[in-house]
């Protein structure tokens, strides 16, 4: 690796950018990480070694990538800003047997090489904040699952993928996430460690896969849609959502009823009120029922 640059001073960031003709986009959430230390502790809780096949989500002009590739991993890089791609695959990266760059949206180009290549052995990346949940939640619908994530997100998003029951931040995309990951905040970055410094602070999460997910693979496609119709609307109640919701109008009145007797959840209560074994109870009953629907449907 031939390119020596000065990733830690923004001064040098900002006359690379000058001589390219390139500016900071606020459209793609454009922060560049400055501290190699943090970068480093990065890639520590990332567990890279010279075997692993690495995908990374933005990596702007190469500053995390670099200590990626120094560790030996072949790293592949999914970069939306056309500037920056030039800059990587002509200068920072382009004598590097393990690189390679898809450029374009990440959101649109790694479900093509994840059907081609099946699931890298680790995914990381500072994630621009205005796409980061959308990111993450494509990646665990798609079940484009590795052993092993790390990113860097605002730390609004990190305290929803961390969240417990109960908590403010309880949500869909919480139980998405920790069906089949255990998540955890390993440490926060000031706005100030970021050129240009965001308005807001950030969070490095790792998620390390369970041995086994808690949503069973026959229950997911009824868990994924009982969840996503029970925090539709937070304000309202357990049964209203449901009634309103895909769920509803798949088992109609009678049948939420039925679904919400028979799991022993309270109607009267709200989503973010409920535990794993009850959002299991739901799941597990609307499930069957769907089912008996289908069944007899089928016979008519």
């Amino acid at each position: 690796m031939s390119w020596n640059f000065a990733y830690d001073s923004p001064i040098a960031i900002g006359k690379l950018l000058d001589r390219e003709g390139l500016s900071m986009s606020k459209k793609f959430g454009q922060n560049f990480l400055l501290s190699n230390q943090v970068r480093e502790h990065i890639v520590q809780i990332l567990g890279v070694d010279e075997t692993m096949k690495v995908w990374e989500i933005g990596p702007g002009i190469g500053a995390l990538t670099k200590v990626l590739i120094a560790k030996q991993a072949s790293v592949t890089a999914f970069e939306i800003d056309h500037g920056f791609c030039r800059i990587l695959s002509s200068e920072a990266f382009c004598d590097d047997a393990n690189f390679r760059l898809i450029e374009g949206d990440a959101l649109k180009t790694w479900e093509p090489l994840f059907l081609k290549e099946g699931v890298p052995d680790r995914i990381c990346g500072n994630l621009p904040y205005n796409v980061g949940s959308i990111c993450i939640a494509k990646l665990l619908e798609g079940q484009c699952l590795p052993p092993r994530m790390v990113f860097t997100l605002q730390k609004e998003v990190s305290d929803r993928l961390c969240a417990t029951a109960g908590d403010k931040n309880w949500s869909s995309f919480t139980l998405l996430a920790q069906t089949d990951y255990i998540i955890k905040t390993e440490f926060t970055i000031n706005s100030g460690a970021f050129y240009p410094a965001p308005n807001v602070m950030s969070s490095v999460i790792s998620m390390v896969k369970r041995d086994k997910p808690l949503v069973d693979a026959a229950l997911r496609p009824s868990f994924l849609l009982v969840i996503r119709d029970l925090f539709a609307q937070r304000r309202k109640t357990v049964k209203n959502n449901l009634l309103s919701g895909k769920v509803g109008a798949l088992v109609g009145r009678e049948g939420v009823e039925a679904i919400l007797e028979e799991s022993g959840v309270a109607p009267s209560k709200r989503a973010e009120q409920l535990d794993w074994p009850q959002f299991l109870a739901l799941s597990e009953v609307t499930s069957r029922l769907s089912a008996t629907i289908h069944r007899d449907s089928g016979n008519n």
